[in-house]
């Protein structure tokens, strides 16, 4: 398989970790929230350790070598830091929900079907969106290096999962359709493959240095920034001990480990 074969199906496998929430959810009658919490910190940890250690020093060096070693480090950080404006932008522009997972929730049980249909949708979309750049990431990364990619791939597809369920739970309730409820949720998870291929539709395979750096540096950005906003308050939100720093621990573990098995 090309390259492109190969970045293309890793991306889309990472993005349909959402239909695995959905199932989990809807075929289990109450998923552990303590699980849910580890799985999130555990993501999380695996971003942050592979944006930090692997994908912006990429970023540098493809700078360092256009700009020198005085430059190059700048521009680095320049790209970084607007990665974490332009997906700081995104979130504001379009809110990412994340319901409970309690399928009794008094609101929720309260509310019409239109309005947990709407629910649904909405966020579906809204975690589609969120999922674009997610997409370019997973896709570049491994166009450039599988032992980068697969790793990211990799927290992707866990922090993609709860995603999965706060999509699943209000389309099920107001449907009653468990087919219709992973349907939605594998959608929105197919932004990511949609991220990748807007992105080498625009950008292309054969980039010159400057532009891979300024690509690895904004997906850092934006890794971090998901990371620390999103999964991290989440899984603070559902744990009942020591689950999120015990899963933030094993992410960036796993990740580390990896990249230095990928290495030999």
């Amino acid at each position: 398989m090309s390259a492109f074969g190969v970045a293309l199906l890793v991306t889309t496998a990472a993005g349909l970790a959402t239909g695995i929430g959905a199932t989990l959810v809807l075929f289990t009658r109450r998923p552990s929230l303590r699980l849910l919490a580890f799985g999130l910190a555990f993501a999380a940890g695996a971003m942050v350790y592979v944006s930090l250690a692997e994908i912006l020093p990429k970023a540098t060096a493809a700078f360092t070598s256009v700009h020198g070693v005085r430059l190059g480090p700048a521009w680095a950080t320049a790209a970084f830091l607007c990665g974490l404006l332009l997906i700081a932008a995104l979130d504001r522009l379009l809110p990412n929900p994340h319901h409970s997972l309690d399928k009794d929730e008094p609101q929720r049980a309260a509310a019409s079907a239109i309005h947990l249909r709407k629910v649904g949708l909405l966020t579906a979309l809204a975690i589609g969106a969120h999922n674009l750049p997610e997409g370019l990431a997973t896709f570049f990364a491994t166009l450039q290096s599988p032992a980068l990619g697969l790793p990211l791939a990799l927290a992707i597809a866990v922090h993609n999962i709860p995603e999965g369920v706060a999509i699943a739970i209000p389309v099920f309730a107001a449907t009653q359709s468990r087919r219709l409820a992973i349907g939605v949720s594998l959608a929105a998870g197919l932004a990511e493959p949609l991220g990748a291929l807007i992105g080498y539709a625009v950008l292309g395979d054969a980039l010159p240095a400057s532009s891979y750096g300024w690509v690895f540096g904004l997906i850092a950005g934006i890794m971090v920034f998901l990371s620390l906003d999103e999964l991290l308050p989440a899984a603070k939100r559902h744990a009942a001990g020591h689950e999120t720093v015990y899963g933030l621990i094993a992410g960036m573990a796993l990740v580390a480990i990896s990249l230095v098995l990928f290495a030999w």
